[in-house]
């Protein structure tokens, strides 16, 4: 009998990493409902230790933010740093997405998409937000150099 718990277990860990709220400044006030802001949040790219990424995006408040039915301006920037001694879970795709996070209801989403440089022996963050049917051209991006005798394994 095949068991479930392996084929979960590399779903979960496969899984785009999850952010933690750093801190918030407001950009306007709204009578009813909160107000819009600038959120700050921390990710560790769940496959590189020792790599965490800053990331600022506007959060739309009012009554539909309140409600989770506001659309989020796909503005956001991201800035990865080394915080740690840099290690490698394994092989690491050339490209992949390393977070996720809505900024709608339902069709939109913000991204960051690790790229490997292997010339350069440099991890690159992207960070964009995308739609159903028409995405947006706005995006950041940043790198992390890794040390030049320690080379990057690329799948």
């Amino acid at each position: 009998m095949k068991t479930v718990f392996p084929a979960f277990l590399a779903a979960f860990l496969a899984m785009p990493a999850l952010a933690e709220q750093v801190g918030e400044v407001d950009t306007a006030f709204k009578l009813v409902g909160p107000d819009h802001k600038i959120v700050v949040e921390v990710f560790d790219d769940p496959k590189v230790t020792g790599v965490s990424c800053f990331l600022s995006r506007a959060k739309t408040g009012g009554i539909k933010g309140a409600l989770g039915l506001a659309e989020d301006k796909a503005e956001a920037s991201v800035a990865c740093r080394q915080v740690g001694e840099i290690a490698f879970a394994g092989a690491i795709p050339k490209q992949e997405e390393v977070f996720t996070e809505r900024a709608s209801i339902l069709f939109k989403r913000v991204r960051v998409v690790r790229m490997v440089d292997p010339k350069r022996n440099a991890l690159v963050y992207l960070v964009y937000s995308d739609r159903l049917i028409e995405g947006s051209p706005q995006n950041s991006i940043t790198a992390v150099p890794v040390a030049a005798q320690q080379k990057i394994p690329v799948k």
